[in-house]
């Protein structure tokens, strides 16, 4: 199976209260050296063949995202063949 990535965030302009909540939220774990957090989505779709990088434009473009408040990019998905440690 060919799986595609759809990454969906707010545009630049956008106000992320998500994000922000997780900025200020930041110093009181100790971590003081992030300046800004976006939040956005990830969306995984599976293609019973080839991936269709057209397709998967479209239904970003008329489904996942909302083109006034979000970009997306996508990519081809490559499986990991080796394990985490």
């Amino acid at each position: 199976m060919a799986r595609v990535v759809v990454d969906v965030m707010l545009k630049p302009e956008i106000l992320d209260p998500q994000g922000q909540a997780v900025a200020n939220a930041l110093p009181r774990l100790g971590v003081n050296d992030v300046s800004s957090v976006r939040i956005g989505r990830r969306i995984e779709i599976e293609f019973a063949a080839e991936p269709d990088l057209d397709r998967a434009r479209e239904i970003a473009d008329k489904l996942l995202a909302n083109p006034v408040i979000e970009d997306f990019t996508i990519h081809v998905h490559q499986d990991a063949t080796a394990e985490v440690a």
